[in-house]
This record gives C-alpha cells, sequence and structure tokens, in this order.
C-alpha cells in the first residue's frame, strides 16, 4: 500500500539495505518497513552450503583419474560477496533479480578444481591413490589463502574427497600388480611358514640327537663305571687268588721242609736201626744157629714147637724110613681147633 513494505527475514540471512546509493540498513535477521520505489535490498544467505563434485583430471603421469568429493562453504563477507555478485531482490519481493546465487556454487567447485589441478600435476597416480589424505589437507590450504574463497567473501567449512578413481583399464592394470604382489608376499609367507617349519623340526631334531647323545654318553658312563667295578672285583678276586697261592706256596715250602726234616730224621733213625742190627748181627754171627733157634723155641707155643719138630725131620727124611703121624697131631696143628695151645 503507497509503495510500503515489511521484510522479515531469518536470522541466517544478512540484509543490506540501500537508498540512493548508501547503506541505510545492514544486518542478519532484520524486520522493518520500507519504502519500495526508493529502497534497493540485498540478502545474502550465511548457512552453509553442501556442494558435492566429481572432476576428471590427468596425473603427472598422464594417467587420468576421477576425483569425487564434496566441498562445505559459507558466506563470511556477506557485503564482498555482494559487491562481486548480484543478490539484490526484485522489487515485489519475490526471489532474486538475477541468477547470480545459482552460479555461486559453480563457481566454488571451479576454484576446488583449480587447487586440484595444480596438486596432481606434480603427483603420480599411485602417490595419489596412497595419499588422497595429503591431497585434501594441501587443496584446504590454498582454498583458506586470502586469494582463495576468501576472496569471494566465503569461507571453507570441510573439504572432504571421498573417491579418487582411475579408469577401468588402468584400474584393472593396478588391480593385477597389487594383486601379484599380494600373491607374491603369500608366497612369501607360505615359504617363510614352511621354512619356519623346518627351522622347527630341524631344531627339534637336533635336540632330539642332542638327548640321545647325552643318553648314549650316560649308558657309556654306567657302563665304564660297571667295568671299573667289575675290574675292582677282578683285582680283588685276583688279590685273594695271589695270596691264597702264596699260603700255598708258602704252605707247600714248609711241607717240602717238613718233609726234608722227617726224611732226614727217617734216615737218621734207619741208619742208626741199621747200625743197632748191624751190632746185633755182628754179635750174632758168632753164635751156633742151633743155640738160637733153641733160644727161639724157648718161648714159642705147641704148633711153633711141632712145626720145628716137621722142619728136623724134613731135613733129615732120606735118614727116616717111616714115619706115622697121629690125627690127634694135625688136629692140633690146624688153626682153630680145640685143644692148640
Amino acid at each position: 500500500m503507497l509503495g510500503l513494505r515489511y521484510l522479515k527475514a531469518n536470522p541466517s540471512t544478512h540484509v543490506i539495505q540501500y537508498r540512493n546509493g548508501r547503506v541505510v540498513r545492514e544486518g542478519a535477521g532484520l524486520s522493518f518497513v520500507y519504502f519500495a520505489p526508493s529502497a534497493s535490498l540485498v540478502t545474502v544467505p550465511l548457512e552453509s552450503v553442501d556442494v558435492p563434485f566429481i572432476l576428471n583430471e590427468v596425473t603427472s603421469d598422464f594417467q587420468v583419474v576421477s576425483v569425487q568429493g564434496q566441498v562445505v562453504y559459507r558466506v563470511a563477507e556477506p557485503r564482498t560477496l555482494a559487491g562481486l555478485m548480484n543478490y539484490t531482490v526484485r522489487s515485489d519481493g519475490a526471489g532474486y533479480a538475477a541468477d547470480d546465487p545459482l552460479k555461486l556454487p559453480p563457481r566454488v567447485v571451479n576454484a576446488v578444481q583449480v587447487q586440484v589441478r595444480s596438486q596432481l600435476q606434480g603427483l603420480t597416480l599411485q602417490a595419489l591413490l596412497r595419499g588422497s589424505d595429503a591431497l585434501v589437507q594441501a587443496v584446504r590450504k590454498r582454498l583458506a589463502a586470502p586469494d582463495g574463497l576468501a576472496a569471494l567473501g566465503l569461507a571453507l567449512v570441510d573439504l572432504s574427497i571421498l573417491a579418487i578413481r582411475p579408469t577401468p583399464e588402468t584400474a584393472r592394470a593396478l588391480e593385477a600388480e597389487v594383486r601379484e604382489q599380494i600373491l607374491k608376499r603369500a608366497d612369501d609367507a607360505t615359504y617363510e611358514r614352511r621354512n619356519g617349519a623346518i627351522q622347527q623340526e630341524r631344531a627339534i631334531r637336533e635336540n632330539e640327537l642332542q638327548t640321545e647323545i647325552a643318553v648314549e654318553a650316560k649308558k657309556r658312563q654306567i657302563r665304564e663305571a660297571q667295568m671299573d667295578a667289575e675290574r675292582s672285583v677282578l683285582e680283588k678276586r685276583q688279590q685273594i687268588q695271589d695270596q691264597e697261592l702264596e699260603g700255598r706256596i708258602a704252605l707247600e715250602r714248609k711241607n717240602e721242609a717238613l718233609t726234608e726234616l722227617r726224611g732226614g730224621n727217617a734216615r737218621r733213625e734207619a741208619d742208626v736201626q741199621a747200625y743197632a742190627l748191624g751190632v746185633v748181627m755182628k754179635e750174632v754171627a758168632s753164635v751156633d744157629p742151633r743155640v738160637l733157634q733153641a733160644l727161639a723155641l724157648g718161648s714159642a707155643d705147641s704148633g711153633t714147637l711141632i712145626a720145628s719138630a716137621f722142619q728136623g725131620l724134613a731135613e733129615n727124611a732120606s735118614r727116616i724110613g717111616e714115619l706115622n703121624i697121629s690125627p690127634d697131631l694135625l688136629s692140633r696143628l690146624m688153626p682153630g681147633k680145640p685143644g692148640r695151645n
């Protein structure tokens, strides 16, 4: 009515009111009445904006990669942005008078692409795939510089790289290379495991051999101890036998000495007896034999006397004509018969 309008902005919208080319009111979340024919309103959103992007770039080794990510920004200097881009509200208050607010996200993406491209020119594909975090840090630092988003009156809230993908052919080649490396590491692990098992088995076998050697050494020591004990027993037994033999030898020597002594005594006794007998025979040799016989018969029994009589008869048989011997006389001569004295 009469060109008067009412504006109520939310807290995340920065409002600038111009009148005759000069700023008469500025702030976030303002509410006021203005005269539309003479006023010019600029509204700049202050909330953060998420802009996804997909960039196709070339690395230093001429490999095409696709970089997918997201940049989050917000307006830090509304007046600076309003001086560079048209955020003027239409006179009827329904939307912007130009499409510049729609051009801001692509401009931010272009700034991100410029920084990403400058970084990729010094990175190979494998370095890029391994160092995406370093790429994010470098691009974020360049965007936060005064000649970055700050030149547009913007502030970087966040930058993230979600994926870096090479072309399908390159990806398959890298997968094959990595697959071969993984298989090689698997083969190396298998070899190391088998080698470790062989080393363990060798160590176990060496321990077993050492144990067997120690057991055999102990057995040899036991056998040597047994042989030493047997040798000691044999030596003791030999000593005992030697002592017994020496005792026997000493006894035999004593027996020899005794025998010689006995023989000498016997010889001396025989010599004495022979000498006595010789003396007797010498004395008897001069005596008449009949005297000796008579002396012998003087102490003889009746049988001896009869026998001596028969001997005399036998000696004088040529002189005897006839001889009669009675049975009584013969019975007296028979041994064991009664009547023999």
